[in-house]
Protein backbone atom coordinates (compact mmCIF):
# COMPACT_ATOMS: atom_id res chain seq x y z
CA UNK A 1 0.00 0.00 0.00
CA UNK A 2 0.71 3.42 -0.57
CA UNK A 3 -0.62 6.33 0.94
CA UNK A 4 -0.89 9.72 -1.19
CA UNK A 5 1.39 13.00 -0.93
CA UNK A 6 -1.60 14.74 0.89
CA UNK A 7 -1.75 12.61 3.69
CA UNK A 8 1.77 11.96 4.00
CA UNK A 9 1.74 16.26 4.79
CA UNK A 10 -1.01 15.63 7.07
CA UNK A 11 0.94 12.75 8.72
CA UNK A 12 3.94 15.04 9.00
CA UNK A 13 2.25 18.18 10.38
CA UNK A 14 0.08 16.10 13.14
CA UNK A 15 3.49 14.47 14.02
CA UNK A 16 5.41 17.33 13.94
CA UNK A 17 2.18 19.41 16.30
CA UNK A 18 2.05 16.40 18.82
CA UNK A 19 5.73 16.04 19.34
CA UNK A 20 5.64 19.55 20.87
CA UNK A 21 4.67 20.50 24.35
CA UNK A 22 1.19 21.39 25.37
CA UNK A 23 0.08 25.02 24.88
CA UNK A 24 3.06 25.56 22.00
CA UNK A 25 1.92 26.91 18.83
CA UNK A 26 3.80 27.36 15.57
CA UNK A 27 3.07 29.70 12.33
CA UNK A 28 2.34 27.49 9.66
CA UNK A 29 5.51 29.01 7.92
CA UNK A 30 7.15 27.32 10.22
CA UNK A 31 5.23 23.94 9.91
CA UNK A 32 6.16 24.18 6.59
CA UNK A 33 9.65 24.47 7.09
CA UNK A 34 10.10 21.53 9.47
CA UNK A 35 8.07 19.08 7.75
CA UNK A 36 10.49 19.85 4.34
CA UNK A 37 7.30 21.12 2.69
CA UNK A 38 5.72 24.04 0.35
CA UNK A 39 3.59 26.30 2.23
CA UNK A 40 0.74 25.77 0.26
CA UNK A 41 0.76 22.12 0.84
CA UNK A 42 1.16 22.31 4.57
CA UNK A 43 -2.27 25.27 4.07
CA UNK A 44 -4.41 22.93 2.52
CA UNK A 45 -2.94 20.05 4.99
CA UNK A 46 -3.64 22.19 8.19
CA UNK A 47 -7.04 23.32 6.91
CA UNK A 48 -8.21 19.69 6.52
CA UNK A 49 -6.72 19.03 9.89
CA UNK A 50 -8.89 21.58 11.16
CA UNK A 51 -11.62 20.73 9.96
CA UNK A 52 -11.46 16.96 11.20
CA UNK A 53 -10.89 18.67 14.28
CA UNK A 54 -7.17 17.56 15.07
CA UNK A 55 -5.87 20.98 14.82
CA UNK A 56 -6.24 24.22 16.21
CA UNK A 57 -5.88 27.51 15.05
CA UNK A 58 -5.11 30.67 17.17
CA UNK A 59 -5.53 34.01 16.14
CA UNK A 60 -4.12 36.78 16.86
CA UNK A 61 -0.20 38.32 17.30
CA UNK A 62 0.92 35.30 19.09
CA UNK A 63 -0.97 32.68 17.58
CA UNK A 64 -0.81 29.60 15.70
CA UNK A 65 -1.77 26.34 14.99
CA UNK A 66 -1.18 23.25 17.41
CA UNK A 67 -2.76 19.93 18.12
CA UNK A 68 -5.86 19.25 19.47
CA UNK A 69 -6.72 16.87 22.33
CA UNK A 70 -8.29 14.52 19.52
CA UNK A 71 -5.46 15.32 17.70
CA UNK A 72 -2.99 13.61 20.59
CA UNK A 73 -5.75 10.53 20.75
CA UNK A 74 -5.59 10.00 16.79
CA UNK A 75 -4.55 6.60 15.03
CA UNK A 76 -2.60 6.55 11.88
CA UNK A 77 -5.41 4.19 10.71
CA UNK A 78 -8.26 6.03 11.74
CA UNK A 79 -6.47 10.08 10.13
CA UNK A 80 -5.68 8.12 6.79
CA UNK A 81 -9.20 6.68 6.21
CA UNK A 82 -10.70 9.95 6.86
CA UNK A 83 -8.41 11.51 4.20
CA UNK A 84 -8.34 8.44 1.44
CA UNK A 85 -10.67 9.97 -0.92
CA UNK A 86 -10.11 6.90 -3.42
CA UNK A 87 -13.31 4.78 -3.78
CA UNK A 88 -11.23 2.07 -6.10
CA UNK A 89 -7.31 0.75 -5.75
CA UNK A 90 -7.54 -0.25 -9.05
CA UNK A 91 -8.49 1.78 -12.33
CA UNK A 92 -11.91 -0.33 -13.40
CA UNK A 93 -13.06 2.62 -15.22
CA UNK A 94 -11.29 4.90 -17.57
CA UNK A 95 -11.99 7.30 -20.32
CA UNK A 96 -12.40 4.84 -22.84
CA UNK A 97 -15.24 2.90 -20.46
CA UNK A 98 -15.16 0.49 -17.97
CA UNK A 99 -12.62 -2.30 -17.81
CA UNK A 100 -14.27 -5.48 -19.76
CA UNK A 101 -12.98 -7.96 -17.31
CA UNK A 102 -15.16 -5.82 -14.32
CA UNK A 103 -17.72 -8.31 -14.15
CA UNK A 104 -15.65 -11.22 -13.27
CA UNK A 105 -12.80 -9.50 -12.04
CA UNK A 106 -11.62 -10.86 -7.56
CA UNK A 107 -8.92 -7.93 -8.21
CA UNK A 108 -11.50 -4.83 -7.36
CA UNK A 109 -12.39 -6.69 -3.80
CA UNK A 110 -8.91 -8.04 -2.92
CA UNK A 111 -7.88 -5.11 -3.07
CA UNK A 112 -10.58 -3.39 -0.74
CA UNK A 113 -9.89 -5.88 1.61
CA UNK A 114 -5.81 -5.45 1.43
CA UNK A 115 -6.44 -1.50 1.91
CA UNK A 116 -8.52 -2.33 4.64
CA UNK A 117 -6.19 -4.89 6.53
CA UNK A 118 -3.60 -2.05 6.07
CA UNK A 119 -5.83 0.67 7.58
CA UNK A 120 -6.51 -2.22 10.78
CA UNK A 121 -2.90 -2.55 11.16
CA UNK A 122 -2.34 1.09 11.86
CA UNK A 123 -5.23 1.78 14.34
CA UNK A 124 -3.38 0.31 17.11
CA UNK A 125 -0.48 3.20 16.44
CA UNK A 126 -1.62 6.67 17.98
CA UNK A 127 0.05 9.52 16.49
CA UNK A 128 1.41 11.03 19.29
CA UNK A 129 3.53 8.68 20.48
CA UNK A 130 5.37 8.10 17.10
CA UNK A 131 7.64 11.30 17.50
CA UNK A 132 10.55 9.96 19.92
CA UNK A 133 12.69 12.23 22.05
CA UNK A 134 12.78 15.79 21.77
CA UNK A 135 12.67 16.61 17.99
CA UNK A 136 14.35 20.10 17.65
CA UNK A 137 12.15 21.69 20.06
CA UNK A 138 14.81 23.23 22.33
CA UNK A 139 16.34 24.96 18.70
CA UNK A 140 13.27 25.71 17.79
CA UNK A 141 12.39 27.72 21.27
CA UNK A 142 15.85 29.55 21.07
CA UNK A 143 15.37 30.49 17.63
CA UNK A 144 11.93 31.92 18.60
CA UNK A 145 9.99 30.37 16.45
CA UNK A 146 7.72 28.13 18.40
CA UNK A 147 5.33 30.03 20.67
CA UNK A 148 3.79 29.64 23.73
CA UNK A 149 0.91 30.47 25.60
Amino acid sequence: MRINAFSDVCLRVVMLLSAAPEKVTFTSRVVAAEVCTPYNHVSKALLRLRELGLVEAIRGRSGGVRISPLGREVTVGALLRQLDTRTDLAACDSPAGPCPLLSGCGLRGALRRARDAFYRELDDLVIASLPHGKPAGPVLVDLGLMRQD
